[in-house]
């Protein structure tokens, strides 16, 4: 499959012109299509048809099924207002059958995707594919000011869609740098609302994950109308999902509802086709060895391994982006076999004097704050070589913000002195003392 650039349009994935097509249990598309019509009161097709994310044609080719199965009737009426729809009504068998589906599943929406169709559409989009330039790269990170160096392997590393470990001092924008990796990409995707598998059904879309795209618009003045894709999919950004000290090992499993009797798909299942951020890595209550032990195969196979309730377990495409982010140095937190299933390194340093400067320029013109000469001076002879002139991406966006806070508490125009960064200093590190108890 050729390379594609983040202005290539994703392939969309076609949607389906028969029942055959769907390659899903017959019962369960029926029990779905009259479950939805019993909790959405829904009676015209074209408005089944959008309540279960299919065709029109699909739809009433289930209808039809379900009308020889005694289970739908048709009303006997044409509605004016749905461009003269014939309607219709679930028999008492039909109301009887949806009540014994809902106690067996309360799914019913969107008909799912069997998994092994999921995986032909992850190929199409995969996150290995994109090719990412270094000016792409540059302009996403426009907002940072990073050394030449560090593109030199930020870039390749995006590109091979292979696991990245950035690791250094705090405050140095790693957390910055991973988004800025997701502007990069800049294409879509296309996230399935729920998936299939063994007659179970599992949620992936999540509003809270996906940001979800403009719908695409049929232009009816176009001569050759455009086809629409499978709407059982829908067309996102590249997702991106962030965890920090919070992430556990149980997070990266099926969550199961007992009373909807439904699966929720890990985080790693929906951040396919984008990044998984964990952040803050060595802060979980998990240890950063336990974590990438669970990731062995994933990231080394690009396939992971759940588990249903049954404990049956099947596998499931990993097409992510891993991006570690740690203020630790890796020897202290994984052992040499762990670091070899992480394909990339990165060491993210402080700025040198130079970037530093040009960081606290950038930061003063934003927030409108002048600047000041003998204070730069002051700062850089008398403060920094208090802590062997170590400079960190944070300090300027600290220090600048704190002398507005005390311009604005003291009644006087923003500005910068000695005597301010001297108060803005203070609050920046915590002297070490003994407190008597």
């Amino acid at each position: 499959m050729p390379l594609q650039t983040p202005e290539t349009r994703v392939t969309a994935p076609p949607a389906p012109k028969t029942l055959e097509d769907m390659q899903l249990p017959l019962v369960m598309m029926r029990d779905i299509l009259l479950k939805t019509m019993f909790r959405k009161n829904v009676d015209m097709v074209s408005d089944v048809a959008e309540a279960i994310c299919l065709p029109t044609q699909v739809t009433q080719e289930l209808i039809d099924m379900a009308r020889e199965q005694r289970l739908l009737e048709a009303t006997g009426t044409l509605n004016a207002n749905s461009g003269n729809e014939m309607g219709y009504q679930l028999t008492d068998a039909g109301k009887a059958r949806a009540l014994d589906a809902l106690a067996q599943s309360e799914y019913f929406g969107a008909m799912p995707v069997p998994l092994h169709v999921y995986d032909q559409q992850i190929k199409r989009q995969s996150i290995r594919d994109i090719q990412i330039t270094r000016t792409q790269l540059t302009d996403a990170m426009g907002h940072l000011i990073l050394p030449d160096s560090l593109l030199d392997h930020l870039g390749p590393a995006v590109s091979a869609g292979r696991s990245i470990l950035m690791y250094g001092p705090p405050g140095n924008g790693k957390s910055s740098i991973s988004n800025g990796i997701r502007k990069a990409m800049g294409d879509k995707v296309y996230v399935p609302r729920a998936i299939e598998y063994a007659g179970q059904v599992i949620t992936v879309y999540d509003p809270i994950v996906h940001s979800k795209a403009e719908a695409e618009v049929d232009d009816p003045n176009s001569l050759r109308r455009r086809r629409g894709f499978d709407r059982r999919y829908v067309r996102c950004d590249r997702p991106t999902v962030v965890t920090g000290g919070e992430l556990t090992l149980d997070m990266l499993d099926l969550v199961y509802n007992p009373t909807a009797r439904t699966y929720q798909a890990p985080l790693q299942l929906k951040a396919a086709g984008g990044i998984f951020i964990v952040d803050d890595l060595g802060r979980q209550q998990e240890s950063p060895q336990a974590l990438v032990n669970r990731w062995i195969v994933p990231l080394e196979e690009g396939r992971d391994i759940l588990a249903l309730q049954s404990g049956e377990k099947f596998e499931t495409p990993f097409d992510t982006l891993v991006i570690f982010s740690t203020n630790f140095h890796p020897n202290e937190i994984f052992d040499q076999a762990a670091l070899r299933r992480i394909f990339f390194k990165i060491k993210i340093d402080g700025p040198d004097q130079e970037n530093f400067l040009k960081i606290f320029a950038l930061v003063a013109k934003q927030r409108g704050m002048p600047l000041d000469e003998a204070t730069l001076v002051h700062l850089l002879k008398r403060k920094y070589p208090s802590i062997d002139n170590v400079y960190a991406n944070y300090q300027p966006v600290f220090l600048i913000d704190q002398m507005i806070s005390i311009c604005n508490f003291e009644g006087i125009p923003h500005q910068m002195s000695p005597e301010l960064i001297d108060r803005a200093w203070a609050n920046m590190f915590v002297k070490e003392e003994h407190i008597v108890k």
